[in-house]
């Protein structure tokens, strides 16, 4: 009588769990500056992070007033990509817009 197919290594009385890991979240936030239009901001907080016009206002007076807004938590890829594309969509306007991540 032949035996079933096992695979080299295996055991069919082992069960092995995979332990998943949430990936890290990084917040996007971006930074006041004296020379940026509100109008700017606004415009990149849409345009970039998806976000309606009420949130985009919202974000921008906290940049203004407290000198940071969060515009989102992402994994590291997608952050990253959002500041690359801020700093790129800032630097084509002429202005020093400050965008930057850090961990949740």
């Amino acid at each position: 009588m032949t035996q079933p197919f096992e695979a080299p290594g295996s055991s069919p009385d082992i069960a092995l769990e995979e332990q998943l890991q949430e990936p890290r979240q990084f917040k996007v936030l971006l930074h006041n500056d004296d020379y940026t239009t509100m109008d700017f901001v606004v415009e990149v907080l849409m345009s970039i992070f998806g976000k309606s016009e009420a949130e985009a206002l919202a974000i921008m007076l906290n940049v203004h007033e407290k000198g940071t807004g969060v515009c989102g938590i992402y994994t590291a890829e997608v952050a990253e990509t959002k500041v690359h594309l801020v700093h790129q969509k800032a630097r084509k306007k002429s202005f020093p817009l400050r965008c930057s991540m850090e961990e949740v």
